[in-house]
C-alpha cells in the first residue's frame, strides 16, 4: 500500500505540472464567466417561471370574481323575485367560488414573495457577474502584456526553447565552419610540403622536380649577383666529409 501511495502522488504532481503547463489563465477567467452567465439565466429564468405562474393566478381570480359577481346578481334577482331557494344557491356557489379566490390569493402572495427574493438575487448576482466581467478583462490583459514581455525578454536573452535550438544551430554551424576551415588550411600545408598531390594541376612529378631545381638555380645565380654587386667573392662550396676521409685514409 506504501508503494501505492507514492506512486499516486508521483502521478498526481507529475499531472499538477503538466495541467499547469497546459493551463491559460485567460482561458480559466473565461470559462468562470460562462459559468456565472449561465447561473445568472438561470435566475432569470426563475424570475420569468414565477411571474408567468402568478399571471396565470391573477388571470383565474380575475375570472372567478367575474363569476362571483355573476352569483351576487343573480342572488338579489332571486330575492326580489321571492325565490329565496335561488338565492340561497347561487349564494352557496359565491361562497365556494369566494373560498378559491383566497387560496389564490395566498398563492399568489407566495409567488410575490419568491419572485421578490429572485429579483433582489437577480440583481446581486449580476452586479457580481459584471464586476468578475471587468475583473476578468483586466487580469486577461495584464496576463498578455506579461506574456509578451516574457517572450520579448526571452528572445532578447536567448533563454526561449526556441532561441535555444537557434543558439545551438548557430553554434553547430560555426563548429563546422572552424573544422572546415582548419581542414582547408592542413590541406594546403600538405601540398605546399608535397605530401599531397594537386590533381587537378597540370603538373607531373617530374614537371614539379624540374621547376623546384629551376627556382633554386634563379636563387643562387641572383644571390651571386648581389654578391659581386657588392664586391664579395662568392664561397667555395664546402667537400663532403666522405672525401676528406678518403684522402686522409690515401696517406
Amino acid at each position: 500500500m506504501g508503494l501505492i501511495n507514492r506512486m499516486e502522488t508521483v502521478f498526481k504532481s507529475k499531472m499538477n505540472k503538466v495541467l499547469n503547463r497546459m493551463e491559460d489563465p485567460r482561458e480559466t477567467l473565461d470559462y468562470s464567466y460562462e459559468k456565472q452567465l449561465e447561473m445568472l439565466q438561470d435566475v432569470k429564468r426563475g424570475v420569468a417561471e414565477v411571474t408567468t405562474s402568478k399571471k396565470r393566478l391573477q388571470l383565474q381570480r380575475a375570472k372567478l370574481m367575474q363569476s362571483v359577481g355573476k352569483l351576487d346578481s343573480q342572488a338579489k334577482d332571486a330575492v326580489t323575485a321571492d325565490r329565496e331557494d335561488l338565492a340561497r344557491m347561487a349564494l352557496e356557489r359565491k361562497a365556494a367560488l369566494m373560498q378559491q379566490v383566497e387560496g389564490i390569493d395566498t398563492e399568489i402572495s407566495e409567488l410575490e414573495k419568491q419572485e421578490e427574493k429572485l429579483i433582489a438575487s437577480e440583481k446581486r448576482l449580476s452586479t457580481k457577474v459584471e464586476i468578475f466581467r471587468t475583473r476578468k478583462e483586466s487580469i486577461k490583459a495584464g496576463y498578455s502584456a506579461a506574456e509578451a514581455q516574457v517572450r520579448i525578454n526571452e528572445s532578447v536573452t536567448g533563454i526561449s526553447e526556441e532561441m535555444a535550438d537557434v543558439g545551438l544551430a548557430i553554434e553547430r554551424a560555426e563548429n563546422k565552419t572552424e573544422e572546415m576551415k582548419a581542414r582547408a588550411e592542413a590541406i594546403d600545408e600538405l601540398m605546399e610540403v608535397g605530401t599531397l598531390e594537386d590533381l587537378t594541376g597540370p603538373q607531373d612529378d617530374i614537371e614539379r622536380e624540374l621547376a623546384k631545381i629551376s627556382a633554386q638555380t634563379s636563387i643562387e645565380s641572383e644571390l651571386a649577383r648581389l654578391k659581386a654587386e657588392a664586391g664579395k667573392e662568392p664561397e667555395k662550396p664546402e667537400k663532403p666529409e666522405g672525401k676528406e676521409a678518403g684522402k686522409g685514409a690515401e696517406k
